[in-house]
């Protein structure tokens, strides 16, 4: 089982209305996901969801509440994904091998760009923690 952990990370729109939604895109793989990877070895679920955030978005976050865990396969093998709702705090983007660009979308946008339909779930999980 290849274990991992992300955040679906947001913080309040510049228009002062909404929020918007971090993506990522990964050049591997040609897709735009939310950031997550894989948990290292004495990493807790949390931990590794806020390093992988810091690594990939170059930005700290406040974790929020838990959001649904994915679990799929890939290559054969499953994968289980756990995700907190985050917000960004301080922090800036610079690419890199893993993820060449960072856009921060409002959700409408980021649903239609997120390339796996189980992302959208996420996002609906978030819009509902959010909404509260």
């Amino acid at each position: 089982m290849i274990l991992a952990a992300g955040c679906v990370l947001w913080r309040p729109a510049a228009s002062g209305r909404g929020i918007e939604i971090a993506l990522v895109h990964r050049p591997k793989y040609g897709d735009w996901s939310h950031p997550k990877g894989k948990l290292k070895r004495g990493e807790t679920l949390r931990e590794c969801a806020l390093r992988e955030v810091r690594e990939e978005t170059g930005h700290a976050c406040e974790p929020g509440p838990r959001l649904p865990t994915l679990r799929y396969e890939v290559n054969g093998e499953p994968k289980e994904v756990a995700y907190w709702a985050a917000r960004a705090l301080d922090g800036s983007f610079a690419p890199s091998r893993e993820v060449d660009v960072l856009v921060w979308l409002p959700p409408a946008d980021a649903r239609a760009r997120l390339t796996q339909p189980r992302d959208r779930e996420l996002l609906d999980a978030l819009l509902s923690a959010t909404a509260r």
